[in-house]
């Protein structure tokens, strides 16, 4: 298992409230928590704690704790184990006490959410730890859940891990329908330099070592080879060296990872890491 991180810089507040109170709205409908406010007097105290059931990476503390915040400031927090740690099956994550009511009401988003990233953040530490005699970064994609990119992208960094581009607008990717759509790479690469700023970096996938060498002679900053042989793949890591960075990308495996990191690639850019890793099993204990 690799070390955690040293430092996880904390998301700020405005990146995830939005997202947690919409989650809320979702859970709590038209009508509130019907089968709580039932069930406890108003008023009535308790106290918890979030457990991790399973080992795994932490991330995602404060946004959870941020669905219990939302519905009353007034309950308190400790936290046991901050994001980017290691938990052990049955440690306990944060305690909490407050009113009843909002903590249980609380409860299932907040899960939901730690759950998630946790999941997200133990998945990329698995798969660093197998890339780590190599040298090779592991980055994560846009292929994120809709409204969930800043949160997933964090997890992924929790993890070890290291983000490719957030958006469409913080880095030039021309893919293959791009080169379709100017009718030739170099074109692309010529209309791009034309409209975007000298900050902005330009990175082409490519499938074939043809067009690898295309690539490098229009002078890219970055390739992706997708979806290459283990042989094409270090083949083209040994043509770009020096000359652009190196990205493997389709189909990488927990199982293909290190058989891919080998080629010397600087990075591998996996999707499934916030679109299919498992969520780790967390849950809220609470007593009186």
């Amino acid at each position: 298992m690799p070390e955690a991180p040293e430092r996880i810089t904390r998301l700020l507040p405005l990146i995830y409230e939005g997202i947690v109170r919409r989650s809320l709205e979702e859970d709590l409908g038209r009508a509130g928590d019907i089968t709580t406010d039932a069930i406890a007097t108003p008023g009535a105290l308790a106290s918890g704690s979030i457990v991790a059931r399973a080992p795994g990476r932490i991330a995602g503390l404060d946004v959870a704790l941020s669905a219990f915040r939302q519905l009353d400031p007034a309950i308190s927090f400790e936290i046991r184990l901050e994001d980017g740690s290691d938990a052990v099956a049955g440690q306990a994550l944060a305690l909490l006490e407050g009113q009843a009511r909002p903590i249980l009401s609380a409860e299932r988003t907040a899960l939901n959410f730690l759950g998630r990233l946790c999941g997200i953040a133990t998945s990329t530490r698995d798969v660093v730890a197998v890339v780590a005699p190599y040298g090779t970064k592991v980055v994560c994609t846009r292929k994120t859940t809709p409204g969930l990119r800043a949160i997933e992208k964090y997890a992924v960094r929790a993890g070890g891990g290291s983000n490719h581009r957030f958006g469409l607008d913080d880095a030039v990717l021309i893919k293959d329908n791009h080169r379709v759509l100017a009718g030739s790479l170099s074109e692309a690469v010529r209309r791009v330099r034309g409209c975007v700023g000298h900050m902005v970096k330009i990175e082409a996938e490519v499938d074939t070592i043809a067009q690898l060498e295309e690539a490098l002679g229009l002078g890219v900053d970055a390739v992706l080879l997708d979806n290459m042989s283990l042989e094409d793949l270090a083949r083209g890591v040994r043509m770009a060296r020096g000359r652009a960075i190196t990205e493997a990308s389709g189909g990488i495996t927990p199982e293909t990872a290190a058989a891919v990191a080998a080629t010397g690639v600087d990075l591998l850019s996996i999707g499934w890491l916030t679109h299919s890793a498992p969520s780790l099993d967390v849950s809220l204990d609470l007593s009186l």
